[in-house]
């Protein structure tokens, strides 16, 4: 591990072709409180850090992935072998830490093989996926059973191992804290009474979690949407960036009822559209259909207040109007 994490200062000069895409940069100098200066560092030393990483394990750099995520660069790479592969490298505190410790657990099962990883640095080398073609690429209905049957393999019964997760109670507890701190700040409006209602659900979810109506409890992706489930070449489609957390499964399908969201907020019958999405869902999953509808409710309350407190507006009313249908 130590030999690893000196890549950084072997990395020599960087390789070119590395510069980040604009909409990681945009993202950095976006970010605000405490990690906004080691997101800044973290992008200064990135080209160095990736040029480290194409060394030490002998990669072959292809292009990078553009436009890429907000929290990640992605180099597509040959192995020395020719085989092709995908070198990812995540910013610190963006809520990837354990995601190497999830990919490992399902060994590529509905999921991208994790090859080789140096956790520290936030360094992943991948098995190459088809980055273009996510399950968005499809009509509606087959995207939504597509992605039904994808979760459902993720899905594993915790291990001894697995204590590191967060839980679903831990990881809401915070984005309760968030939601209450909001409320009563300068910013808040109209959205309170959102607010007020999905603070309830969280209690309510959380205070029950262990009854026989929040199912058993699993390894969760955390981030699951159709977008995070690209087309591969040894299976259909694989899963990829999970953030997970441990805990009962309708906690992981709120994203699939949000997915599509703006399609879905600007056509006719947009609330019974998102009603039928939570009744398919719960069906296909076996998972109850009411704590489905509250865990999208306050998933979608807690995103879309962190997207106002991101000054990102039209994202954040977005995102509580879609809650408000629910």
């Amino acid at each position: 591990m130590a030999e690893e994490a000196s890549s950084r200062a072997s990395a020599g000069r960087p390789t070119p072709g590395l510069k980040p895409p604009q909409r990681l940069e945009r993202a950095v100098a976006e970010a605000a409180g405490p990690g906004a200066a080691a997101a800044q560092e973290w992008l200064s030393g990135l080209p160095a850090l990736a040029s480290g990483y194409l060394q030490k394990w002998q990669l072959t750099p292809e292009r990078v992935q553009t436009p890429g995520g907000r929290s990640s660069l992605v180099v597509l790479v040959r192995q020395e072998d020719g085989t092709p592969a995908a070198l990812k490298l995540t910013r610190p505190a963006a809520g990837h830490e354990q995601e190497h410790a999830a990919l490992a657990r399902w060994d590529g099962r509905a999921a991208v093989r994790l090859l080789r990883s140096v956790p520290a640095d936030g360094v992943l080398l991948l098995e190459r996926l088809r980055p273009d073609v996510s399950l968005r690429s499809l009509p509606e209905a087959k995207a939504m059973l597509e992605a039904a049957n994808t979760l459902q393999r993720l899905w594993l019964e915790p291990e001894p191992g697995d204590a590191d997760f967060a839980t679903v109670t831990a990881r809401t507890d915070r984005q309760a804290e968030l939601l209450r701190r909001w409320r009563e700040g300068p910013d808040a409006g109209a959205e309170v009474v959102l607010i007020d209602e999905a603070l309830a659900h969280q209690e309510a979810l959380t205070a029950a979690a262990e009854g026989d109506s929040a199912g058993p409890v699993s390894l969760l992706h955390g981030d699951y949407h159709q977008g995070q489930v690209l087309a591969a070449e040894r299976a259909p489609w694989l899963a990829i960036d999970p953030r997970p957390v441990v805990g009962e499964r309708a906690y992981d399908l709120a994203w699939l009822v949000r997915d599509r969201l703006d399609t879905l907020i600007g056509s006719p019958g947009a609330a019974a559209a998102a009603r039928r999405r939570v009744g398919r869902l719960s069906d296909l999953l076996e998972v109850d259909r009411e704590r489905l509808r509250a865990w999208t409710q306050f998933r979608c309350v807690a995103a879309g207040v962190a997207a106002l407190a991101d000054r990102d507006r039209r994202g954040g009313e977005l995102l509580l109007e879609f809650a408000g249908l629910l």
